[in-house]
């Protein structure tokens, strides 16, 4: 195991033995690290955290401290990070509270950039990309592939949908569905993020059908309920392959708690 000698590390931390930790970090009791993780100098990983394999952060973060809520009261909440994720400098994760679910969650092949904050109870999915000073409140739901823009900004309980793009300094107050595009203060979208599905792999079918279920919810003139029934009858009548991505744009209207971006 590669410590500095000026590293703190806590003796009931568990930590495999090719974790590497440079000088001046802080490791806490509580913490487990699994794996080829490496720690730069100067890094504090603290709370009930637990970090898998390959992970890299930059010096200077914040990992697994008190969450920022008033209501809390010291429990042995938790931080969860998955496999692969860079984390760079000056990052701050906060454990979850027990009024949510009691964990804080960053799942695998992240991409979080200088200053990014993830605030107690998020929920991060996979192969997303923060850039520079992007933060989430409290109890935000973010899916897989999404992108946040540098100073972009997130009221907490919001959700955003898969493959969604969130432009810089974007302040967003209510749900963003999977796919589509957005920016500005207030936050307004601008289409679906045919770039980001072309380089995942995404057909032209696939892409068209998107393009359709965001017209229906954003240019058909519609009502929310009628835009609803409308993506209903349009999954009926797509095959298997091209329904499924209708499907998760139209669950996920279902699952809005403080109401779509629209």
């Amino acid at each position: 195991m590669a410590i500095h000698s000026t590293a703190i590390v806590d003796s009931k931390a568990e930590l495999d033995s090719t974790v590497e930790v440079g000088a001046y970090s802080i490791i806490g009791p509580h913490v487990k690290i699994a794996s080829g993780t490496k720690i730069a100098s100067h890094v504090v990983i603290e709370g009930h955290t637990t970090i898998g394999q390959d992970n890299e952060f930059f010096q200077f973060s914040s990992i697994g401290a008190a969450a920022q809520d008033k209501k809390y009261a010291g429990e042995a909440t938790r931080l969860e990070i998955g496999d692969r994720n860079i984390i760079r400098e000056f990052c701050t994760f906060n454990v979850g509270t027990v009024q949510d679910v009691g964990v804080t969650r960053l799942g695998n092949d992240n991409w979080i950039m200088a200053y990014v904050h993830i605030a107690h109870d998020c929920q991060v999915g996979n192969h997303t990309i923060f850039a520079n000073n992007a933060a989430l409140a409290g109890h935000v739901h973010i899916g897989d592939w999404v992108i946040m823009g540098g100073f972009s900004n997130t009221h907490q309980f919001c959700k955003i949908g898969a493959h969604a793009m969130v432009g810089m300094s974007t302040s967003l107050t209510q749900d963003v569905p999977p796919f589509v595009i957005l920016n500005g203060n207030p936050a307004a979208v601008h289409g679906i993020n045919v770039e980001g599905l072309k380089r995942r792999g995404f057909s032209k079918e696939q892409i068209s059908a998107i393009r359709q279920a965001y017209k229906t919810l954003y240019k058909s003139g519609l009502t929310l309920e009628e835009a609803k029934l409308a993506l209903d009858n349009e999954v009926d009548n797509l095959s298997l392959e091209l329904a499924s991505q209708v499907k998760l744009f139209r669950e996920f209207l279902d699952s809005s708690t403080r109401g779509i971006l629209r």
